[in-house]
């Protein structure tokens, strides 16, 4: 209802109800097919985007475009996620750091098998709540695949990838994130939507002979989440014996910073 009125009393804000609850990926596609503007950004129920967000990322995207040529570009802002005991985690852009801007199939294997190099910033990855794009950015890469109730964000990252788009980042923190609970964000259901991203990219991963890697690397993800830890060493040594050297650069880069984080989360909760 408060919805209802503000868009009878401001004509840029358009209300579209869907009758039946269709995820993420299939409100974000609603969103672009009704959008007549420039520029889409993406305002989550749970997030804030703070003053100059749009002003900033559109300057960015403008300013690559006049400087390179380049087309296909999404933008994504740092900001902080929060939360709900209170602890706060910065959120640092993808490329806003560094001379080397993210582009081609670097960003789609950092996402789907962990294939990092050196001399790019990854940040905090691909998420919607931070992503900025042309219309026509969305529109060439068929927007977001509504068949996904998680990850639609990643898939979208991935296809971006495989198009030889560009990832570009501001360091300005634009957003705030908070960390929220729903039935979607259930741990089996992010397990099924992860593999099925896998799956859907099956052809890209095994050409790059990483098909199985990252088939199986989310059900490890998945049991630490749940403590399930003897399943989770039992996955680690399946994994390992497939693929030594892939695992423990893996582990040893994600696992510290995985274990860090909840650390502070718990001293935050003790205090």
């Amino acid at each position: 209802e408060i919805l209802r009125c503000l868009e009878g009393e401001h004509n840029e804000i358009k209300l579209i109800i869907h009758e039946k609850n269709g995820g993420p990926a299939a409100a974000r596609q609603t969103i672009l097919d009704h959008a007549d503007g420039e520029f889409i950004a993406f305002f989550d129920d749970d997030d804030e985007s703070l003053q100059e967000r749009l002003t900033v990322q559109s300057k960015k995207i403008k300013e690559y475009e006049v400087k390179t040529g380049a087309s296909l570009i999404a933008c994504y802002a740092s900001g902080t996620r929060l939360y709900p005991n209170g602890y706060e985690m910065p959120i640092q852009a993808i490329s806003s750091q560094g001379d080397e801007i993210l582009q081609g199939n670097a960003v789609a294997d950092y996402i789907l098998f962990f294939g990092k190099d050196k001399k790019y910033f990854y940040g905090a990855g691909t998420p919607s709540c931070a992503l900025m794009a042309r219309k026509s950015t969305f529109d060439t890469l068929g927007g977001f695949d509504s068949n996904f109730r998680r990850v639609e964000d990643l898939d979208f990252a991935v296809r971006l990838s495989l198009a030889a788009g560009y990832f570009i980042g501001c360091p300005e923190k634009l957003f705030v994130q908070h960390s929220t609970h729903s039935i979607d964000k259930a741990g089996t259901k992010n397990l099924d939507a992860e593999m099925a991203l896998a799956r859907k990219h099956e052809a890209y991963l095994k050409s790059v002979g990483q098909y199985q890697y990252a088939l199986n690397w989310p059900k490890i993800r998945y049991h630490h989440f749940n403590k399930n830890y003897l399943s989770l060493l039992f996955e680690l040594l399946k994994l390992f014996c497939v693929s030594p050297k892939q695992v423990t650069k893996h582990f040893l880069e994600s696992a510290p910073k995985r274990f860090l984080h909840e650390i502070k989360m718990s001293k935050k909760q003790r205090t």
